[in-house]
């Protein structure tokens, strides 16, 4: 056997010995909301909202954090447009409701989030999640606090949970 022939029968056994190389994907596959989801949630929300008597904003951002709808109810002052996108895309960056955010970042080790542009932990952001997969996020601004405009967004992603479920 010449020595290019032994060379290759010792890199085809050493082949063999190594095992089954693990092949990685080249692609992956994600859900998404349709924008007639997002404008399901946003009208659910602001609908919360109407009910007890706030004018509000409201933000649906996609997975990756873009602004797939955005609702501002007639009287929600001008501000309330970039709150309520700024906490859906905190929430869907961060993978928590902003209320969380708000208590973990308030001091300590996490504080320093708080100087990251478009960070905003104030209650009112709420990933939307079903079927395992997160989806997007929901934001809710110009309520009397946090907690209204959390409660307002929660119900958003309620009017279309069932529709959600996989």
């Amino acid at each position: 056997m010449t020595s290019m022939g032994r060379a290759l029968l010792g890199f085809s056994l050493l082949s063999l010995c190594a095992g089954p190389v693990a092949a990685q994907d080249a692609t992956f596959t994600v859900k998404q909301l349709t924008p007639e989801s997002a404008l399901k949630i946003a009208q659910g929300a602001l609908e919360a909202c109407r009910k007890q008597g706030f004018q509000v904003a409201v933000a649906v951002v996609d997975r990756a954090g873009v602004t797939q709808v955005l609702l501002r109810d007639r009287l929600a002052g001008p501000h309330t447009v970039d709150v309520a996108a700024n906490k859906a895309w905190t929430a869907i960056s961060f993978r928590l409701d902003t209320l969380q955010l708000a208590e973990a970042t308030a001091s300590g080790g996490l504080s320093g989030l708080r100087s990251i542009a478009r960070f905003l932990p104030v209650g009112g952001g709420v990933p939307v999640e079903a079927g395992g997969s997160l989806l997007g996020a929901v934001g809710v601004s110009g309520g009397p606090g946090g907690q209204a405009d959390d409660a307002c967004a929660r119900a958003g992603f309620e009017a279309v949970r069932a529709d959600l479920e996989f």
